[in-house]
């Protein structure tokens, strides 16, 4: 049997990327096979109807065209070597892990080898993630066009040339989902100092957030003209906007965050 895509590692991102593959039907279940180590997340990938086996050992899939490594960063050098013998081949190998250089995999697998980088984040376990991906010299434009279709199940993709980039991707984007879920903390610790119920406080906070993050998104206003289309003079926005732009406060504020988020990928790729 030859498969299209071999997916090492189904935990939630695996999972999440296969679910969306199968269900946008730009790939069959016969054309995917799973290698992961626990029988339960083994199991999940079963019911999709997608062949599975706990190691490589098992394997009798030929040449995949691609193997998606989506595994912890800790063991990826560990996890890669087990392909080896895929390397400086037709394979295209495609990784999710976070704070590895493609110069790792192509120390492992060979320096001809077509590696794609991949920095997605949590939302794409429900279809509205953001994927940012680069590559390698090797990765021909047709498989480059089947990775982007692929990753277009998850969410939004964009792609990057310069490699170094990637760590301000990880502090945009890849973390980005955590900076907005202590934001709705704030904005609900803040509405149930203002009296209102703990749980009506969550649902304002939570629905407004995704209501503003979502006509962003679908309006052809840039963000800076709708935040001005609910700020009348001298209401209550505009003073509450006073408080979070005085001196560029919330500005200054995200950019040393994000900066920090920055250095800190550059010192795990290290």
């Amino acid at each position: 049997m030859t498969v299209k895509v071999l997916l090492a590692g189904c935990g939630n991102m695996g999972y999440a990327m296969l679910a969306g593959w199968l269900k946008s039907g730009q790939l069959r279940p016969s054309e995917a096979f799973v290698v992961e180590p626990y029988a339960d997340l083994r199991a999940r990938a079963e019911k999709l109807g997608v062949a599975t086996g706990a190691s490589t050992s098992q394997l009798s899939v030929g040449t995949p065209e691609i193997v998606v490594l989506a595994v912890k960063p800790q063991v990826i050098r560990e996890v890669t070597a087990s392909y080896e013998h895929l390397g400086n081949g037709k394979t295209t190998f495609v990784s999710v892990a976070a704070g590895t250089p493609i110069a790792t995999f192509e120390q492992v697998l060979g320096d001809k080898t077509p590696v794609i980088r991949v920095m997605p984040n949590t939302p794409a376990a429900i279809g509205k993630g953001m994927m940012v991906v680069c590559a390698n010299p090797h990765v021909s434009a047709r498989t480059k066009q089947f990775v982007d279709d692929l990753l277009a199940a998850s969410g939004a993709v964009a792609t990057i040339d310069d490699e170094k980039l990637m760590d301000a991707v990880t502090a945009v984007s890849g973390s980005g989902p955590a900076y907005i879920f202590h934001f709705i903390e704030c904005l609900t610790a803040a509405a149930e100092h203002a009296g209102l119920p703990a749980e009506t406080a969550k649902l304002l906070a939570m629905q407004t957030v995704y209501g503003a993050a979502s006509l962003a998104f679908e309006s052809d206003e840039e963000p800076g003209l709708l935040r001005q289309q609910v700020t009348s003079p001298n209401g209550t926005t505009a003073a509450a906007l006073a408080v979070l732009m005085g001196d560029d406060r919330l500005k200054s504020l995200v950019t040393e965050a994000v900066e920090a988020a920055r250095l800190r990928s550059v010192e795990l790729g290290k």
